[in-house]
């Protein structure tokens, strides 16, 4: 992948994201009967009709797509629980609520494979992007804030965000560390220059007689 293979390019593509949020592990509720499958992985099975068991998200979308299995939405999905998340995101500038960190790529993913098990799909899609864009202002305004060049410390950020801020960050920590480099080399040589003339002052020690 282009951000694993090329360490000057930080920025991974959507598809990207997206591919390594599929080994999160979800709910399904199986149709058929089948033995357990082997990955590196892991193991995942015994399939068994109406017995819920947890799959990577990619596997339970090959297995929805055959019409094999249908999907158990995670807990944080609900309308309920969105909603006071939401409230909770406008409430604090500076702090973001706990989610799985591929929490858009899940849903999407969800939306697009399984919309049929999601209850009030409508508002929960409203919602998981209110939430998107809400965060995502809080941390360009947040960024344009930090000084220094010591490490940015985030909470509860999740990998679409993540991706995006990182490139952003990069170049401003390269922009003070370049900002304040000439300083600390003034300093450096103003130092050594003030040891030099110190040392060239002191006293000289009589020498020994031979």
């Amino acid at each position: 992948m282009a951000g694993q293979t090329d360490p000057h390019i930080s920025l991974f593509s959507p598809q990207e994201v997206e591919f390594m949020a599929e080994d999160e592990l979800v709910e399904i509720v199986p149709n058929m009967n089948m033995e357990q499958l082997n990955f590196i992985s892991g193991d995942f099975g015994l399939f068994i009709p109406q017995i819920p068991t947890k799959v990577p998200l990619w596997l339970a979308v090959a297995l929805k797509r055959r019409g094999k299995c249908s999907f158990r939405p995670p807990g944080w999905m609900s309308v309920d629980n969105l909603t006071q998340i939401l409230e909770a995101e406008r409430e604090s500038q500076s702090t973001f609520q706990a989610l799985p960190f591929s929490y858009v790529e899940i849903a999407r993913l969800l939306f697009d494979h399984a919309h049929d098990d999601i209850p009030d799909k409508y508002m929960v899609r409203s919602l998981v992007e209110d939430i998107r864009d809400v965060r995502l202002h809080k941390l360009e305004t947040n960024l344009g804030s930090f000084q220094g060049t010591s490490a940015v410390k985030i909470s509860n950020v999740s990998a679409m965000e993540v991706n995006i801020v990182r490139p952003f960050v990069r170049r401003a920590l390269e922009a003070f560390y370049k900002h304040d480099k000439p300083e600390a080399d003034v300093g450096r040589d103003t130092r050594s220059s003030r040891q030099q003339r110190e040392a060239n002052n002191e006293p000289r020690r009589p020498l020994r007689q031979r």
